[in-house]
């Protein structure tokens, strides 16, 4: 029994080894890349909300270090990303009895161009769009850091798995 255990365990480090460079996040990186470059994202929205650009820029910035074993360049990496924020917007989405909001709905966009130096079937533009919900009692202003936290991570992780995670 303990020898079928061993034989299905190196099985499986085969074949996970053989379909090129795989990590535990599900990230499927091509074995050549060796380098991400992510460029700064200017907000091109109606809105604006100035802290976003960092924020987005670095945290996509910091998703690629923390679940690949790509080094970050300036430009011209392996993998490259751009883009621009498009879209920061609010708007009531409840409607109470009163014909008031109950919630209203912060909604980011982003527009997104992905390259893959060694593979350009991957190469995509893409818009992105994630939201959050607040109770209209809250001001915009006292929320908006928050909110825009938690957008820009789900906008962050729906990038990556476009680009680099094959489900």
């Amino acid at each position: 029994m303990k020898k079928i255990h061993t034989l299905l365990i190196l099985i499986v480090a085969f074949v996970l080894t053989g379909c090129g460079v795989y990590s535990f996040t599900g990230a499927s990186v091509p074995p050549e890349a060796k380098t991400v470059s992510v460029q700064y994202f200017p907000n091109n929205a109606n809105l604006v909300y100035p802290m976003l650009s960092s924020m987005l820029t670095n945290t996509l910035r910091d998703y690629f270090m923390n679940q690949t074993t790509l080094s970050e360049v300036a430009n011209n990496g392996d993998l490259a990303i751009e883009g621009e924020i498009v879209g920061y917007e609010t708007a009531p989405t409840a409607i109470t009895g009163d014909q008031t909001a109950a919630l209203n709905r912060l909604t980011i966009t982003v527009n997104v161009r992905f390259f893959n130096r060694f593979d350009e079937t991957k190469n995509f533009e893409q818009k992105f769009s994630q939201y959050e919900d607040y109770p209209s009692s809250q001001d915009l202003n006292s929320v908006q850091e928050t909110l825009s936290n938690t957008i820009v991570e789900k906008l962050c992780e729906d990038i990556f798995n476009k680009a680099v995670v094959n489900w």
